[in-house]
């Protein structure tokens, strides 16, 4: 698996749904990583880090539309429904809880894949720039590209959404508490050591002297802030 392919995760208790998707999906090059309920989801998204989830609402332990309530506590990752549930109500409560799209099965894969493009692009759209440049250090949010003096530079998931974040607000402070909320989840707030152990990391990779950082700068006591682009 690339750690550049954009990553989708399938949220549904019918193993033949995931497997047509699983199969459909990657032969358009993406990186799938299945979910049977609504807890086992929530775990993938902080082990995975998709870039999107397909999310069916009749879940063995969780109704899908909590799940989304979940999620939208700390996160504004793309979430397509794909259910059986036709009714207008059912497409309001799920849109109105944060879903960014609803599909009603049978759907066809056409359908599906501009869905997703949609959904990414918005994605993309709202993270800010898609693409970071500043001096040696360069981030391709689209393509989930990093460069340190022309050469790609390969992250784990963790390392680069935390560098995603520090990207979509290049100049800012941003506190322990957001940094940790947004790349960890809720519950993750006080857990400071988990940053500044991938805050380290992080820089062995892209500093051209960690010990003297260029890039993530930090803010004594606060947090931390990537120098604004060029």
């Amino acid at each position: 698996m690339s750690e550049n392919q954009t990553r989708i995760l399938v949220v549904d208790d019918e193993p033949a749904i995931r497997r047509f998707l699983h199969v459909s999906l990657a032969a358009h090059g993406y990186a799938l990583f299945e979910a049977a309920s609504g807890q086992s989801a929530m775990e993938a998204v902080l082990a995975q880090r998709p870039d999107v989830i397909v999310l069916d609402l009749g879940l063995p332990d969780l109704d899908g539309v909590d799940v989304i309530h979940m999620l939208r506590e700390w996160t504004q990752l793309p979430v397509i429904v794909l259910s059986v549930r036709g009714q207008e109500a059912d497409k309001i409560a799920a849109l109105d809880a944060g879903a960014d799209d609803y599909l009603t099965k049978p759907f066809g894969m056409g359908e599906l894949l501009a869905r997703l493009r949609a959904a990414l692009r918005r994605a993309s759209h709202l993270a800010g720039e898609s693409v970071y440049n500043g001096g040696d250090l360069g981030v391709d949010l689209a393509r989930r590209r990093v460069t340190v003096s022309g050469r790609e530079m390969q992250l784990t998931p963790t390392e680069y959404d935390l560098l995603r974040v520090l990207v979509t607000h290049a100049g800012q402070v941003l506190t322990h508490r957001h940094l940790l909320r947004e790349v960890w989840g809720v519950g993750y707030e006080q857990e400071t050591h988990v940053l500044r152990v991938n805050i380290s990391n992080l820089r062995h990779k892209i500093e051209p002297d960690p010990t003297r950082p260029r890039f993530i700068l930090t803010e004594p006591g606060v947090g931390y802030r990537l120098r604004a682009a060029d």
